[in-house]
């Protein structure tokens, strides 16, 4: 291979590399993401949920997906969107990056949140629910859970938590859990549980991270306490 060749390998191949980075530098392109890790939802849905048009949500949608990071199915004059494979896994080491090296992330979070106490790891819930001596909350939208759910968890979506207080029991810790480490649904939750009286948590993580672990996860139609492939 000569040089001139050799340069233009190169060049060509990182320029390849450079579209997935391209296709990443926008921040409602990463929430989109974040949301299509709880499932597979249609544009109007998508773009409902990170307060964007339909068309511009469309559009952040065909960037990610000329990039081979989404996919997508049509059904009807409705378009679907689901994650490829390698996405979460790329999505979260960047969200793990930008929290290691970008002091702006935890100090955002600080100022934003207030996480009073410790959180639960997956692998302490996974043996909390196996003893059975916690209560696990899924706070997210109903939607989100009826794509895929930790196995045992009660769906409460965050607007509806004040009524189904009077239910959960007491003298037991309850766990929340959402979308990841900086959705806020879980944090929300935890701060109402604790004005209530209960002892309770936030998941570290959220259902997409328990699913990359190797959990089960539980599919729409499978009830609290039972598992599901």
């Amino acid at each position: 291979m000569d040089p001139a060749q050799k340069r233009r390998y190169k060049d060509q191949l990182f320029a390849q590399f450079a579209r997935i980075g391209k296709a990443l530098a926008n921040n409602h392109r990463l929430e989109l993401i974040e949301l299509l890790a709880q499932g597979e939802r249609s544009v109007e849905s998508l773009a409902r949920e990170a307060d964007l048009s339909v068309a511009n949500a469309s559009q952040h949608l065909q960037v990610l997906y000329t990039a081979g990071l989404v996919e997508q199915r049509r059904q009807g004059v409705f378009v679907y969107y689901r994650l490829s494979e390698s996405t979460f896994p790329l999505w979260r080491a960047l969200r793990d990056l930008a929290r290691r090296h970008l002091a702006e992330v935890e100090r955002l979070v600080a100022r934003t949140l207030e996480r009073e106490g410790d959180v639960v790891s997956l692998e302490e819930l996974s043996s909390r629910l196996e003893r059975g001596d916690a209560v696990l909350l899924d706070v997210r939208p109903r939607q989100e859970f009826a794509a895929g759910h930790i196995p045992g968890a009660i769906p409460a979506p965050i607007e509806e938590l004040e009524a189904l207080l009077p239910s959960l029991p007491r003298g037991v810790e309850v766990i929340a859990y959402c979308r990841g480490p900086y959705c806020t649904f879980a944090d929300e939750a935890v701060e109402l549980l604790r004005a209530r009286g209960f002892q309770a948590r936030r998941l570290e993580l959220g259902l997409p991270d328990w699913r990359e672990a190797g959990y089960p996860v539980g599919a729409e139609g499978s009830a609290p306490g039972g598992g599901g492939a």
